[in-house]
């Protein structure tokens, strides 16, 4: 790997997956995603060289900072390892095994979803005009959030994996392995991170674990219990308690209050 601090031989993949390698983010370096750029392919090595470019945030395990660039190396190994695609494997594996039948990993330059779908709007700047821009290239996600969804099936994916279906006990007790999430990254009081998901307490006790999915004109925060209860809310609240805002719909829905 390249950049300055940045040695690949010092980051473990539970690194990664907590967010505690180290590594920079790569979103915020690739330019236009919301004019002419949004209709750019981009391919998984091309965004990887635009994060490894920048400096290291920390050394390897000695801090906590969220970045996309986690999940693109994720993709990477897994692919690595299993010799096949990303998309292959995330629908072999997770997609088909539970019987998600509206949600699916866009192949290259697929720009439209699918099926029926809410359009999305994104605004340049506050105060600026709403543009629709539901029809995009979302490679620039790839394996950090390229997979189109739907609430109920968002819901049934993480029931199947806090319930059991997905993973085997002792692989279920790893991903719920956490490190403390500084209270200054603006994920709110007492969230932790585990393998690839963060806990939050829950008002009535017990933790609400999920990984939130956002990408210009769509956000979405589906969350789930312990023993596999789920919800999903929209996140795209235009007010500046947003993300608390959130938090409480989920609370309370989990809560049954």
């Amino acid at each position: 790997m390249r950049g300055e601090g940045i040695d690949g031989r010092r980051i473990t993949v539970r690194q990664l997956l907590q967010h505690t390698s180290g590594l920079p983010e790569y979103t915020g370096s690739l330019g236009d995603l919301t004019g002419k750029g949004r209709h750019t392919y981009r391919d998984p090595r091309t965004l990887l060289d635009v994060g490894l470019a920048r400096k290291a945030l920390f050394a390897p395990g000695t801090s906590w900072s969220y970045s996309n660039t986690n999940y693109l190396l994720a993709g990477l190994l897994i692919e690595k390892v299993t010799g096949r695609p990303l998309a292959e494997q995330i629908t072999k594996r997770v997609i088909d095994r539970i019987g998600l039948r509206h949600t699916s990993f866009p192949g290259v330059g697929e720009e439209r979803i699918r099926e029926a779908h809410p359009q999305g709007y994104f605004a340049a700047k506050p105060g600026a005009p709403l543009e629709n821009i539901t029809e995009m290239d979302p490679s620039w996600g790839w394996a950090a959030g390229q997979v189109i969804s739907t609430p109920s099936e968002l819901n049934r994916f993480f029931a199947a994996l806090f319930g059991g279906k997905l993973l085997k006990p002792a692989q279920l007790a790893q991903l719920r392995t956490t490190v403390k999430v500084p209270e200054s990254a603006g994920m709110g009081v007492g969230v932790r991170y585990g393998l690839g998901v963060s806990s939050t307490p829950l008002s009535c006790g017990g933790l609400m674990w999920g990984h939130g999915g956002d990408i210009h004109g769509y956000a979405t925060r589906p969350v789930a219990t312990d023993d596999g209860r789920a919800v999903t809310a929209d996140a795209a609240l235009p007010t500046e308690q947003g993300p608390a805002d959130v938090e409480a719909v989920l609370d309370t829905a989990l809560c049954k209050k």
